[in-house]
């Protein structure tokens, strides 16, 4: 345990290889195009709009937790579906991630746990440059915001913690199954729709139903996304206790993702 600390700790004296490799892998990723770093913005703007289109104005969903205004809906459904691209791309990216290095994993002295880390990072900086076309959106609809905002720190926190702990883990098991990366598209998929995203958890079905409800609240990613619903879109306190043994868990998949991880690093440079 103490050296699994130890190694962790060593993260933060490579923290400027990881910022570099955080600038390159953004500027990689829109390396050609006219409008650059702007898709950052454009990318969440326009998916907005098409989610306020279709759910605000065409199938315009009737529920009290949305108020008399179609276009609540749209922005409670933005609320989870930004944090959840965040979510979803790290995983994806990170199960390959060791594989696409491979030449820098061959060379002895380089940390591998830093390419989960970049990958991580890069899409916590799309998802931080979306939020304010999220606030945007909820200023011209007029969805004032609450002090509540001030918690989403917290919220992004706790999804940091979690999100790397899984990509420690995805990505050091892909080097061996490499069935993986196709399974977890699968995963996703089913995670998505038993995260309360594009429904609340108000909803009777859910509420009427005991077995449901459980299965939903065993699911880390659902007090994770309420977080940030009850912080931006309820405008109230989210409920902590939940969000705290969420924490609990994140940092539980943390170490035992990077434990897995650790154990298996010397073995990559053989199966890359």
């Amino acid at each position: 345990m103490l050296k699994l600390i130890k190694n962790l700790v060593q993260l933060y004296n490579y923290r400027v290889l990881i910022f570099s490799l955080v600038g390159r892998e953004l500027k990689a990723r829109y390396r050609g195009t006219i409008l650059g770093f702007f898709w950052s913005f454009f990318n969440p703007f326009l998916l907005m709009v098409v989610y306020t289109v279709v759910f605000g104005f065409i199938l315009r969903p009737r529920d009290p937790a949305f108020g008399a205004s179609p276009l609540n809906y749209a922005l409670f459904l933005f609320c989870g579906l930004l944090p959840w691209v965040w979510f979803t791309s790290s995983t994806i990216e990170s199960s390959m991630v060791l594989m696409t290095h491979g030449q820098l994993i061959k060379k002895i002295l380089f940390p591998a746990e830093v390419l989960p880390v970049v990958i991580v990072l890069s899409n916590l900086v799309h998802f931080l440059l979306g939020l304010p076309i999220l606030f945007l959106f909820f200023i011209i609809l007029g969805k004032g915001f609450t002090w509540w905002v001030l918690f989403l720190p917290v919220v992004i926190f706790i999804q940091l913690i979690f999100s790397q702990g899984l990509s420690f883990l995805v990505s050091s098991l892909t080097v061996y199954f490499k069935d993986i990366k196709d399974i977890l598209n699968n995963l996703l998929t089913f995670w998505f729709f038993a995260t309360p995203i594009i429904y609340p958890m108000s909803f009777k079905t859910i509420q009427n139903s005991k077995l449901l409800k459980t299965f939903l609240y065993l699911n880390p990613m659902t007090h994770i996304m309420e977080g940030y619903q009850y912080s931006l879109f309820y405008g109230s306190l989210p409920h902590w206790k939940k969000l705290s043994v969420t924490f609990l868990v994140s940092l539980f998949l943390f170490f035992f993702g990077y434990y897995i991880f650790d154990k298996l690093r010397d073995l990559f440079p053989e199966e890359v």
